[in-house]
């Protein structure tokens, strides 16, 4: 039995916007640049982002520190730019904690580092 993909319309949109970012700056940026850029892409295609959110993360009933994804795009999905040689299991693992922290289910790495965009969806 197959399993439906979730926010797909979603997803798709914010792809896009990484992919006309890339085109716009070309690769070989630092990642924030990447990811100031992605918020203006988003926003003109009407979408809401909320840029460095902070959520408290607590162990046994005590506040242990914060954890801040870089952006939650309409409420639902988190969008990670990085500029990486390759996804590694560790930013499967740290995305797979922020959905875990957040209670959202969908994440999206984004890699600018080469003339085309890579992308990777993490379920939680």
């Amino acid at each position: 039995m197959k399993k439906e993909l979730i926010h797909v319309d979603l997803s798709e949109s914010i792809i896009g916007a990484a992919m006309a970012v890339l085109n716009g700056l070309k690769p070989g940026l630092d990642e924030k640049l990447y990811e100031r850029a992605l918020v203006i892409e988003l926003h003109k295609r009407g979408h809401q982002v909320d840029q460095q959110k902070e959520f408290p993360v607590h162990y046994e009933g005590q506040h242990i520190g914060t954890l801040i994804p870089d952006l939650i795009v309409d409420g639902h999905v988190i969008a990670d730019p990085k500029v990486v040689t390759t996804f590694h299991e560790t930013h499967i693992a740290q995305m797979l904690g922020y959905l875990n922290i957040t209670g959202l289910k969908l994440a999206l790495l984004l890699n600018f580092k080469n003339a085309r965009l890579e992308w990777k969806r993490i379920v939680n």
